[in-house]
């Protein structure tokens, strides 16, 4: 009881101290109707706040200014929910909820499962969502990979507005949804652009930074250039206005983004959406925390909130109607935009429990959807490291990869130290780290973990638990990295580094993800967090493609091999342990055999070998007879093969 009165002083004063012991007695609302359900006939707004003593829905004519046309009492109903009818068609009008707590009422807000929102995302819309798709919609299907194993397949990270923006793109619809629907586009030179390089490539997922409403661009201003990578999440249901023709109608965006979706399957891409449950970008003011106060967010023991995001605050997954809220949206975006994958930012602040019934939810509706996120958090968290999807739990995880940053800094270097440099760039110390993305950070008796970089056990059982990269939107990009850390090398030095690193990751077991533009020295001019940076920075500039023609070629044939090989793309840690075999390597250099036959390949005997120094080396092959080259060298080769300075080289026995 002392503890409920502090409560509600606190609230009273508009303080922040809720503590999460007094959520344990509100009631769990179990049914599907949560939002807005609409008819010409009627609309049904429906909203949880168990702690409210009075609740309001308000009308308005547009998704900014102006009073509201209507204010409907909202009646009470059972488990917390409030709800009001209007027996009127509201379609294309614009709604929020208030709801009075402790005798004050709190700022209007709109709906927290609102799927389309006006201008800036201050109000929901009322939407006939059956209304706004493509023409054969309903038959659009995702594209198969391989054989729809998540080994199958190959990642390729894209900003919406970077991948059209710059004026090489050749592209129309500059920055929005719908330029990545444009077929045939070309850079200056005639090289393909957009969807057309994305299909080039021969990729078979779009993994798009975030595209969800998000709070740090203005749009009621797209002449005025502003960028932002979309972390700051502020309607989850609803999509980005900056990336549509018209930010200030909420039907106009889901228009575009299915038309971008349905392009893209057709084209035989999967898209996987960024998405970031972990932390709201406002905190007080939060859609969630305006209607209850504190309930959808950790505390510390002083009851202020946690900031394990290091973004002001953390979401607790766990609580019952946070975790009911996770899985409802993200059953919208499959149901309604066909999404084919998931990445889930800060996935390490999420729970175990809740990430799982996420799986068990989507794996459903789409068996082969795929679902990955970092494992780790930004900061501490009041739940305990046991209970959370970190790295080292990903056993705990049904069907949820984690990112190796083992690989990642064993290729390049540390991430937090811009001179570090890795494996490719001349650091023999990283050979281990390597070797243990190579098998996918599972258990191999040649790895010696104790020289592994951040890991001294293995936490994945099987490859299908990792994602392999070298790179991401996060910290520099790997030709900055190299710039930045491979001291007196020349140009072309480096480009055989960069090489090397997706030679790596392009062959490695896991699931391999590419940052957009690698596959021709993309760079951001040095910066190493580009979040909010201007175009000039962030843009993809496609005359690199043609510049850099030989990176690009390089890096579709890799793609190339490992989609006709499973040898590269085993689905189990037994099959790693068992049919991949290191040989005596030396410092700086790697190599390593797959017995192809054993995994089904028409390759029976496989050679990887990796030079990571200054000066080429010689590798005596084991087996004997006359292998064939894939990568790095030419014609047949017997007995010993030459290994370029940071090269690779891949050859085969049939």
């Amino acid at each position: 009881m002392k503890k409920l009165l502090l409560f509600i002083a606190f609230a009273l004063l508009g303080g922040t101290m809720y503590a999460q012991d007094d959520y344990s007695n509100y009631p769990v609302y179990t049914g599907t109707d949560l939002g807005l359900n609409y008819s010409k006939e009627e609309s049904v707004f429906k909203i949880w706040s168990p702690i409210a003593e009075e609740a309001q829905l308000l009308i308005y004519a547009k998704g900014e200014g102006q009073p509201a046309l209507k204010t409907v009492k909202m009646e009470k109903g059972e488990k917390g929910s409030w709800q009001a009818v209007v027996k009127s068609d509201l379609l294309g009008k614009y709604y929020t909820f208030k709801v009075k707590v402790y005798g004050e009422w709190r700022k209007e807000v709109p709906d927290p499962y609102a799927m389309a929102v006006g201008v800036n995302g201050k109000r929901a819309q009322v939407i006939d969502m059956n209304a706004l798709s493509p023409e054969g919609w309903d038959n659009d299907k995702s594209p198969a990979f391989g054989s729809n194993k998540p080994t199958d397949a190959i990642i390729y990270e894209l900003h919406v507005r970077d991948a059209s923006i710059h004026p090489s793109s050749g592209i129309k619809n500059k920055g929005k949804f719908i330029g990545l629907a444009e077929t045939k586009t070309k850079s200056p030179s005639g090289a393909n652009t957009g969807l057309a390089h994305l299909k080039e490539l021969g990729v078979t997922h779009i993994h798009l930074l975030p595209f969800f409403d998000y709070n740090s661009v203005d749009e009621s201003k797209p002449e005025k250039p502003q960028y932002n990578w979309g972390y700051d999440p502020l309607n989850y249901n609803a999509l980005e206005g900056s990336y549509a023709t018209k930010a200030d109608n909420g039907m106009v965006r889901i228009k575009e983004m299915k038309d971008m979706v349905f392009a893209m399957h057709k084209n035989g891409l999967r898209v996987v959406m960024d998405v970031v449950y972990n932390h709201t970008g406002v905190t007080e003011a939060s859609n969630f925390n305006q209607l209850v106060p504190g309930y959808y967010y950790r505390h510390k023991a002083d009851g202020s909130f946690s900031d394990a995001s290091a973004c002001g605050n953390e979401v607790a997954s766990e609580m019952p109607m946070m975790r009911k809220f996770m899985i409802e949206s993200l059953k919208h975006w499959v149901l309604e935009y066909h999404i084919d994958g998931f990445r889930f930012d800060l996935m390490g602040i999420h729970d175990i429990e809740t990430m799982n019934e996420i799986s068990k939810a989507l794996k459903s509706i789409k068996p082969d959807i795929l679902l990955y996120g970092e494992g780790w958090a930004g900061g501490s968290s009041p739940m305990p490291e046991e209970k959370r999807a970190v790295k080292k739990n990903v056993g705990m995880l049904n069907g949820i990869a984690v990112f190796s940053d083992d690989v990642r800094d064993g290729i390049k270097g540390s991430v937090f130290n811009e001179k570090d440099n890795g494996f490719v760039s001349g650091k023999a110390a990283n050979n281990e780290s390597v070797k243990f993305g190579i098998v996918a950070s599972c258990p191999h008796p040649q790895v010696d973990m104790a020289k592994v970089n951040y890991s001294r056990v293995p936490y994945a059982s099987n490859p299908s638990e990792v994602i392999t990269y070298a790179e991401c939107h996060d910290n520099h990009t790997l030709w900055d990295k190299l710039k930045l850390s491979a001291g007196t090398t020349n140009e072309a030095e480096k480009k055989k580094m960069h090489q090397l690193a997706l030679a790596i990751v392009l062959t490695s077991q896991g699931i391999p993800f590419l940052h957009a533009g690698t596959e021709f020295l993309r760079d951001k001019k040095g910066v190493e967090n580009s979040y909010n940076k201007p175009d000039a920075i962030n843009a993809i500039d496609w005359t690199l493609k043609t510049k850099n023609a030989d990176v690009f070629k390089y890096t579709k044939d890799l793609i190339k091999i490992r989609k006709a090989h499973p040898a590269f793309r085993l689905t189990s840690g037994t099959d790693i342990a068992r049919l991949i075999t290191f040989e005596k390597d030396s410092e700086g250099n790697i190599v390593y055999t797959i017995n192809g036959e054993g995994a089904g390949d028409t390759w029976k005997k496989i050679v990887v070998a990796f030079n990571g120094t200054a000066k080429p080396t010689t590798v005596n092959i084991p087996g004997g007879g006359e292998w064939k080259a894939a990568i790095g060298a030419q014609g047949v080769v017997k007995v010993t093969v030459k290994v370029d300075a940071y090269s690779a080289v891949i050859l085969y026995q049939e």
